[in-house]
């Protein structure tokens, strides 16, 4: 039987002690009694922590085979991946269809967001980082690892999807000018079709993708900065869910959000959209 150290505070006025059941099965995680009475006051108290290394804190403990594996072969190592969107960008501002444009940089508004996430993660560290090489994310990605050793790391795959000749436009002016493409691609995205190419089916390969060269990558904790659609795709593609998932999950600008995965390359979303550190000094450590 192993155990470990969970800390925590009785309350005033009384004890409380623990036994560790340890006739259960390895597999398994230790059973802890805790006893309280009122007759001491404000103790610490330690308690064992179970043996697969997951504290008691009210998280899943283990996900082995509960999600598909996106990568179908054994990692090195568990892995944790912290995805951020971009900061607001001049398109953003102006509502316009981005897509894959590199006309679209980073505002002013964008760069003091990219500096807020970069001090809400300057407590963690990470072995390296991923960005699209696109404008508004490579210059957040910039901000936002300003300080550290690695070089970043450019992929192609965390490009935002490509929207042909939607891209630029103002939205009001596509609706009116683009009228069923356009509500095609607002109501109905994942059969949004141009010229016979579907962009938000192929942006699900894409996703796909990305995951394998940051997964397959030396290292176990990962930074990642892209942009709304592909990072819409990444989360659903890890999830599980199809094309026609895509507008279920909303990140906003500087939106933080943590995946880990186990060796077989199994995810659990641990965080979605975080966004404390948009509207005060909160900083992050996980």
């Amino acid at each position: 039987m192993i155990c470990g150290v969970l800390t925590f505070r009785a309350p005033l006025s009384s004890s409380c002690s623990f036994t560790c059941d340890s006739k259960r099965p390895a597999k398994h995680s230790a059973r802890l009694k805790i006893q309280c009475s009122n007759s001491s006051p404000d103790i610490p108290l330690t308690a064992e922590k179970i043996v697969n290394d997951s504290y008691l804190t009210g998280g899943a403990y283990d996900f082995d085979r509960a999600s598909t594996s996106l990568t179908q072969k054994l990692l090195s190592s568990p892995k944790k991946v912290t995805i951020v969107r971009h900061g607001l960008s001049s398109w953003n501002k102006e509502s316009r269809v981005q897509g894959s444009s590199n006309l679209s940089v980073l505002s002013e508004t964008g760069v003091r967001q990219a500096e807020r996430c970069r001090k809400a993660l300057g407590n963690m560290y990470f072995d390296r980082c991923f960005s699209s090489p696109i404008s508004r994310a490579k210059s957040t990605a910039e901000v936002i690892w300003q300080g550290r050793d690695e070089p970043l790391v450019f992929l192609d795959s965390l490009k935002e999807a490509h929207l042909f000749y939607l891209e630029g436009m103002k939205n009001v002016d596509a609706r009116e000018k683009y009228p069923k493409e356009y509500t095609t691609w607002r109501e109905d995205p994942a059969n949004f079709t141009v010229n016979g190419i579907y962009p938000v089916r192929k942006l699900w390969g894409t996703a796909r993708e990305a995951w394998k060269e940051i997964l397959f990558s030396s290292g176990e904790n990962f930074l990642v900065i892209t942009h709304k659609s592909i990072l819409r795709a990444l989360i659903c593609t890890a999830l599980g869910l199809s094309p026609e998932r895509f507008r279920s999950i909303d990140v906003n600008n500087g939106g933080i959000s943590v995946f880990t995965f186990n060796k077989k390359g199994e995810a659990m979303l641990q965080s979605l959209n975080m966004t404390a550190h948009m509207y005060n000094d909160h900083t992050y450590v996980y």
